[in-house]
């Protein structure tokens, strides 16, 4: 629990005692192991979940394959949260890819923490803007950098994680087929 309260902390703001207590109290921890659907496509997403530990993916079921489209490591959080918010299903599924420890919060948490308590307003806000910059920047990097460029941040940022993520669920993070990061990984190495 730690970890979240200094992922707010250091993101957002500093939560005294009494609002931190009724904000942790509401969180509950949970395990998910390896490769675990979170959520599927088709069903409401009822949580907001922070990661203190592992890697999750987002994905389309498409056909006969999964299009990877995005991946959130830990310490950050995650969810479907266009079907958080609007109470409609949710298009895409959440697996985790790695084993996870995660702190969820569910729906009626959050409404309950945005009435009670001006520090929950504060950072429902403050963490839906966060979402809004992480997008944009995403879809900019998409119609600006390369895939080679997207790669080497990805290794930069997440240095430590990548080695555990499948290279088809990189390749489609990035935008590229496998065969085409094979090439980037040997012009890189």
């Amino acid at each position: 629990m730690e970890h979240l309260r200094q992922f707010f902390s250091d993101r957002y703001v500093d939560f005294p005692d009494a609002d931190w207590d009724l904000i942790a109290q509401r969180f509950v921890r949970h395990e998910f192991p390896k490769k675990h659907t979170i959520l599927r496509a088709g069903q409401v997403e009822e949580f907001v979940t922070f990661i203190e530990q592992g890697i999750v993916r987002y994905y389309i079921p498409k056909d006969y394959r999964q299009i990877t489209f995005e991946i959130t490591f830990e310490g950050d959080f995650f969810g479907a949260y266009d079907s958080f918010l609007s109470r409609q299903p949710s298009l895409y599924s959440v697996e985790t890819i790695t084993p996870v420890v995660a702190w969820r919060l569910s729906y009626d948490a959050v409404q309950q923490l945005y009435r009670e308590t001006a520090y929950g307003n504060l950072v429902g806000r403050l963490a839906c803007e966060n979402l809004f910059l992480e997008k944009l920047k995403r879809e900019l990097s998409f119609l600006t950098d390369t895939p080679e460029q997207r790669y080497l941040r990805l290794m930069t940022e997440h240095p430590q994680m990548i080695r555990l993520i499948p290279q088809q669920f990189i390749a489609a993070y990035i935008g590229v087929t496998p065969q085409a990061l094979s090439r980037i990984r040997r012009r890189i190495f």
